[in-house]
């Protein structure tokens, strides 16, 4: 009885799989960068960008959130299973995946913004709108939002289906 051997080589599957990290990788920054915009503009007493630039702490601050968010994106697109039978476009391109990466998209900005006002409204004596009069303040916030996005993206790259 011969060995059971895959119908693809090695270095196929290998390929396939930096091809979807990458591509996934590439997908999640889009929109990271569209996030941070449409942040701006749904919390428009914080002004992020122009804030975070003021300070080399909250530009480190953003650069260490922007590649742990990367990180979890690339661990997400890491550990995807590669569905048998698929097509290599498909294992790449996997348009669930991307249904699912839009979705948390929204998920992260909606629940988040939602949750920023419910809590500054729920906590009178911490104005959470105050971090915009301190960049580092700013650079912590968006850290954290860039934290929020990482999970919520990663959540999505690695939910079964």
């Amino acid at each position: 009885m011969g060995a059971i051997e895959p119908t693809v080589p090695y270095y196929v599957t290998v390929l396939l799989w930096l091809a979807r990290t990458a591509f996934f990788a590439f997908v999640s920054v889009f929109l990271l960068w569209l996030g941070i915009r449409v942040l701006d503009m749904l919390t428009p007493r914080i002004h992020e960008r122009q804030k975070i630039g003021e300070s080399p702490i909250s530009t480190g601050l953003f650069i260490g959130g922007f590649f742990i968010c990367i990180g979890l994106v690339i661990h997400g697109a890491s550990t995807l299973p590669i569905l048998i039978g698929a097509s290599a476009v498909t294992t790449v391109f996997s348009p669930i995946r991307l249904g699912l990466l839009a979705a948390g998209f929204f998920l992260s900005l909606l629940v988040g913004i939602a949750l920023f006002n419910i809590f500054d409204w729920l906590t009178p004596k911490i104005p959470f709108r105050s971090v915009n009069k301190e960049p580092v303040a700013v650079g912590l916030y968006v850290f954290g939002y860039l934290l929020f996005f990482g999970l919520i993206m990663h959540a999505a790259l690695t939910t079964p289906l």
